[in-house]
C-alpha cells in the first residue's frame, strides 16, 4: 500500500512539474512558498494583531500557536520520520527553490500556515479568516509546486498544523473563560 501511494505521489509530482509549470505560475508559486519561509509572514502578522488591544488575544494565540508547531514539526516529527526530499529520490523532479536542509515530512511551511491560520479563522472576522485559510492552503500546494514536498507531506503539515492551532485556541479560551 505505502509503495502505491509513492508511485502516486511521484506521478502527481512529475505532473505537476511536466504539464503544470509554466514561467507565469512559476513566479506566483515561488513568491507565495516564500511567504511561509521561517514562519515569517505569520508571525509578522501575529506580532502586528498583537498591538490593537482589539486583537491581542489573536495575535498572543497565533504567535503561541507558531511555537507550538515549530517544535511538534521541526523538533519532532522531522527527524522522527527522517523523510527524503522528493527531488533526492524522484528522478527528473527539479526544486524550484534550492536544496532543503531538513527533511521532507511533514511540511513546516503548511504546518506554520495553518498552525497560525486555524487560530486566526477562530478569533478575527471571517472576512479575515477565510483568506488567510486559502493562503494556508496556498502556501501548502506551492511546496508541491515547487519540488520539494511530497502531498502527504503537505497533507500532514496541514493536520499537525491545524490540530496545534485549535489546541492552542481551546487552551487559551478555556482559560480566559477561567
Amino acid at each position: 500500500m505505502l509503495h502505491n501511494l509513492f508511485f502516486m505521489e511521484q506521478h502527481f509530482l512529475l505532473w505537476l512539474q511536466d504539464s503544470v509549470r509554466n514561467p507565469m505560475l512559476t513566479k506566483i508559486f515561488v513568491f507565495i512558498t516564500s511567504l511561509g519561509n521561517g514562519g515569517a509572514f505569520w508571525i509578522l502578522l501575529s506580532l502586528g494583531l498583537m498591538i490593537p488591544k482589539k486583537t491581542r488575544k489573536a495575535g498572543t494565540l497565533s504567535l503561541l500557536s507558531l511555537a507550538c508547531c515549530a517544535i511538534v514539526t521541526n523538533v519532532c516529527l522531522k527527524n522522527l520520520v527522517a523523510r527524503t526530499r522528493p527531488y533526492d529520490v524522484i528522478e527528473g523532479l527539479t526544486s524550484l527553490v534550492g536544496i532543503q536542509k531538513d527533511f521532507s515530512f511533514p511540511s513546516g511551511h503548511t504546518a506554520a500556515s495553518f498552525a497560525s491560520a486555524v487560530v486566526l479563522f477562530r478569533t478575527l472576522p471571517k472576512k479575515y479568516g477565510i483568506p488567510l485559510l486559502i493562503l494556508a492552503f496556498l502556501i501548502g500546494f506551492s511546496r508541491m509546486y515547487v519540488g520539494v514536498h511530497y502531498p502527504s507531506d503537505v497533507l500532514g503539515g496541514l493536520l499537525v498544523g491545524s490540530l496545534t492551532g485549535l489546541v492552542v485556541y481551546w487552551a487559551g479560551t478555556r482559560r480566559a473563560k477561567g
